[in-house]
């Protein structure tokens, strides 16, 4: 099985990442990063630079797990996306960072992280950093 990392470059995904690799060594599977930019975006800050991309291979290679990275454009809802993307690849656990948010900035603007927390039908592990 695999353990799914949302992965965004912040420190909420950096947490994430760490977590997804204490997980997948303790577990003994594999990692998959799921850095997916919105379809159609010309620039996303949401993408993992290559040099992020290598800096987090190298970090999974000496924890001794090994790392698929999925950075295809998705459409629609990115917790859609996580949530498909785990089920395709029969993930054991999603893994996610969570940043602080108040009451009322989640009522307004919903929340990517909730949606997944209610919509995934497997474990999710949420973190903040």
């Amino acid at each position: 099985m695999t353990v799914l990392v949302a992965f965004l470059p912040t420190p909420e995904g950096e947490a994430a990442f760490a977590a997804g690799l204490t997980e997948a060594s303790r577990r003994g599977e594999d990692v998959l990063l799921l850095n997916s930019p919105r379809g159609g975006a010309p620039v996303s800050s949401d993408v993992a630079s290559p040099e992020v991309v290598a800096s987090l291979s190298a970090r999974a290679e000496a924890a001794g797990v090994r790392l698929e990275t999925h950075q295809e454009p998705h459409s629609g809802e990115l917790a859609d996306e996580v949530v498909r993307v785990a089920g395709t690849v029969d993930a054991s656990v999603i893994v996610l960072g969570l940043r602080r948010r108040s009451p009322v900035g989640k009522l307004l603007m919903g929340s990517t992280e909730q949606r997944i927390l209610l919509d995934a039908d497997r474990p999710v592990l949420a973190v903040k950093p």
